[in-house]
């Protein structure tokens, strides 16, 4: 992680990528006026703003739409570049169904059994769960798989896992013990844990966005609140953690700003931009 320097004297950064839930949204999932200004600063000042998060498209483009966003958009933990105004994917990146498998059994070996959940791969992947999969609020339905043939039986972006004893830490650090030589293995909010392909992360499809927009790693902040963003804050010149962050990002953080809830990002534009 580099210390933050200024892209240019007129242009602090060029780009502003931001995660989306726990750090763009509120707990009720919206932005605030303020944070909406702050944003507006910015890009009227010449930078772009990125969206990345974990979310496929299915579960981001209600957000986006929301937002009045028509630019890229970094979705499924960097699976997925997605251009918002056109509706179109430009990159999307699948798991290996065998080596998911694999990876699976690997870990269940280790934790006693999963409940699973899966995301199908495309502009309307459906999510399957097993049952016994605690579902998340969303705007689109969960579709129950009955078995693991159907829950693999089509592409996917990523795999979710939940234990019925272990919290979220310990279950990702089993899984990544079990299997971290086969498959990506991060938390990315309360209750999921993600499989994904390996050496997949934000930062893949930041920058792949990034060269898209003709700006480089040295000419980005990064917001975010979960260890899904360590990687993007690797990436990018500077990494400001929210408040609310868990532990592992604040500690690789440049910088801390306030909450999600208190306008934290806006709190860091307004000072650069303003």
């Amino acid at each position: 992680m580099t210390d933050a320097r200024p892209a240019t004297a007129a242009l602090p950064y060029r780009l502003v990528a931001t995660d989306l839930d726990g750090t763009l949204l509120r707990s009720d999932e919206t932005v605030s006026e303020r944070t909406r200004a702050a944003l507006k600063l910015a890009t009227e000042a010449g930078a772009a703003h990125i969206v990345v998060t974990g979310r496929a498209v299915p579960w981001t483009r209600h957000i986006l739409q929301a937002l009045d966003y028509r630019g890229l958009a970094v979705c499924a933990q960097g699976a997925q570049v997605y251009h918002a105004g056109e509706h179109r994917l430009l990159t999307s990146v699948t798991l290996d169904r065998r080596i998911a498998g694999l990876a699976v059994a690997k870990i269940e070996a280790e934790t006693g059994p999963l409940h699973l959940a899966a995301g199908r791969d495309g502009l309307d992947g459906e999510v399957l769960v097993t049952p016994g999969y605690r579902v998340q609020e969303g705007p689109l339905p969960a579709v129950v798989a009955h078995d693991r043939d159907e829950l693999l039986a089509e592409p996917l972006n990523k795999l979710y896992l939940q234990h019925p004893e272990l919290g979220d830490d310990a279950l990702t650090a089993a899984a990544r013990a079990a299997a971290g030589d086969l498959v990506g293995v991060t938390m990315a909010g309360a209750g999921v844990v993600e499989l994904l392909p390996l050496g997949l992360s934000k930062a893949t499809g930041l920058s792949l966005a990034a060269r898209r927009l003709g700006v480089k790693a040295a000419e980005t902040i990064a917001f975010g609140d979960m260890p899904n963003d360590i990687p993007m804050f690797g990436w990018a010149a500077h990494g400001v953690a929210m408040a609310n962050a868990h532990p592992e990002l604040r500690a690789v953080a440049d910088e801390v700003t306030g909450s999600n809830e208190d306008d934290g990002i806006a709190t860091v534009l307004e000072r650069l931009y303003g």
